[in-house]
């Protein structure tokens, strides 16, 4: 019974991994289209307070 119950978890881990990598692609995608690649624009403001 043990077994399986690893088993089960470890396609679940694999889709969850997945589905992250997913994201990111379509994030990354997406950032890049629109242009926003600027890493550190987001990084300033708070580094000048």
């Amino acid at each position: 019974m043990c077994a399986k119950r690893k088993m089960t978890t470890n396609v679940w881990v694999a889709i969850g991994a997945i589905v992250l990598i997913v994201l990111l692609i379509v994030w990354l995608t997406f950032a890049s289209l629109t242009g926003d690649t600027d890493v550190a624009a987001a990084i300033a403001p708070i580094a000048s307070l």
